[in-house]
């Protein structure tokens, strides 16, 4: 697919995507929306990519929505191209099976901060710039962000950072627990790239698919058995498994471990196992 709003890029088994209407404060629109679900796509059914990085143009990671066609257009939706407004990009996180790194580079406002709520590690650097601003907007929150922010940063701080609506800094951030790195902006994205190179060249893709989905679907389990039933599971599929033997090996052989399974070939059969009641 050719790119239009965002940047798509793949190197060493990472998976960057820009987002890229920098005049603009990469302001999220219906088509930016669109081929973020394409890149996603992309990254998930290539089984080069080990790791995705998202990131901005320029000096903002997002603004949030694009206002700038004015009230009418605004209100009618014309940026969510799906019905459900930008909720659908952290529903399709939600099942991603690759660990996901925002690198915050600027302004991640209403949008553009509450989809990075389902990537698994946020990063800012230090102009990082945050609000859930719903509340000064006279709207709702967005993007299932009222399920994901309590989940991260605890009940308290969700409910103040969403009813005040402000806009804090990179430090607020992180002593709130929503970014866990707060660098320079020059080393942005060559920390980011770092920590994603080290998932991509030290861990087996299958454990790694495996270990998100446990983790997430794992923050509604009503009790601790279903998670140790799950793991029981994937032990007795991964025993004996290639990815299992050289994982022993190369630690015997005090050496790096080359993984060589396929999310796309390789998953246990009761993989995912969230969607038996649909099947």
């Amino acid at each position: 697919m050719d790119y239009e709003e965002i940047l798509y890029d793949v190197e060493d088994h990472v998976a960057t995507i820009t987002l890229h209407r920098p005049e603009k404060l990469n302001a999220q629109t219906g088509q930016m929306t669109a081929e973020l679900h394409q890149a996603f796509a992309e990254a998930e059914t290539d089984d080069d990519v080990r790791a995705v990085i998202v990131t901005g143009a320029g000096r903002a990671f997002c603004a949030g929505s694009d206002m700038s066609a004015g009230l009418r257009e605004t209100l009618s939706g014309d940026a969510y191209p799906s019905g459900d407004g930008t909720a659908s990009i952290t529903m399709r996180l939600f099942d991603f099976p690759k660990p996901v790194i925002a690198a915050i580079n600027g302004a991640a406002v209403g949008f553009g901060i509450s989809s990075t709520l389902a990537m698994d590690i946020r990063i800012t650097s230090t102009s990082g710039r945050f609000g859930f601003v719903y509340s000064q907007r006279g709207i709702a929150p967005e993007s299932a962000s009222s399920w994901y922010l309590p989940r991260i940063v605890g009940i308290e701080q969700a409910l103040s950072w969403m009813y005040s609506g402000k806009v804090f800094g990179a430090e607020e951030a992180l002593a709130g627990g929503l970014v866990s790195e707060v660098v320079d902006p020059e080393d942005l994205l060559a920390r980011a790239h770092e920590i994603a190179e080290e998932i991509a060249t030290l861990t087996s893709p299958v454990s790694i698919a495996f270990i998100r989905q446990s983790l997430w679907k794992g923050l509604g389990a009503a009790h601790p058995s279903e998670a140790q039933q799950l793991e029981a599971q994937m032990t007795r599929a991964t025993r004996g498994s290639e990815d299992g033997r050289e994982g022993i090996l190369s630690f015997l052989e005090q050496r790096p471990p080359q993984f060589t399974s396929k999310v796309s070939t390789d998953m246990p059969d009761f993989y995912p196992w969230w969607d038996r009641s649909e099947g």
